[in-house]
């Protein structure tokens, strides 16, 4: 049986639609029942890969489109964020030093501590990006 896709939406890569997705996704884990604690980290570790996504894989270039998928397989959430950008290399993605006192810099490190896995899938068609995020629930 595959579990329920509680949310499937696409935006374009554009910050001013940031608000929607965090709004949309925030909307969809109460509908679900999770926990505010659980619902503040997913809406703010998808906050930060779409902000990564607009800003480095697109870099600005508003005529991007991100697609977020959110699936409750009951024990977890997963978030699939997919893009067309250019496709990124994992092993370069690397948090700042937190040692260093300055603006930004810092969404993965925020999306790596909040979420229980963090990873790069294929995506389809060999093209863009997908990133998977999972959160356990409860």
């Amino acid at each position: 049986m595959n579990a329920p896709v509680v949310l499937a939406m696409s935006v374009p890569a554009r910050p001013e639609r940031l608000a929607e997705v965090r709004e949309r996704v925030g909307a969809a884990l109460r509908a679900i029942g999770c926990a505010a604690d659980t619902t503040d980290a997913v809406i703010m570790a998808v906050n930060e890969a779409c902000a990564n996504i607009i800003r480095h894989g697109y870099r600005g270039d508003p005529a991007g489109a991100i697609e977020l998928e959110i699936i409750n397989n009951a024990r977890e959430i997963i978030v699939r964020l997919r893009d067309y950008a250019p496709p990124v290399d994992p092993g370069c993605l690397r948090p700042r030093n937190l040692d260093e006192l300055r603006p930004g810099g810092l969404g993965t490190h925020f999306i790596t501590t909040l979420m229980d896995s963090c990873r790069y899938l294929p995506p389809p068609q060999g093209t863009g990006n997908l990133l998977e995020l999972r959160k356990k629930i409860g």
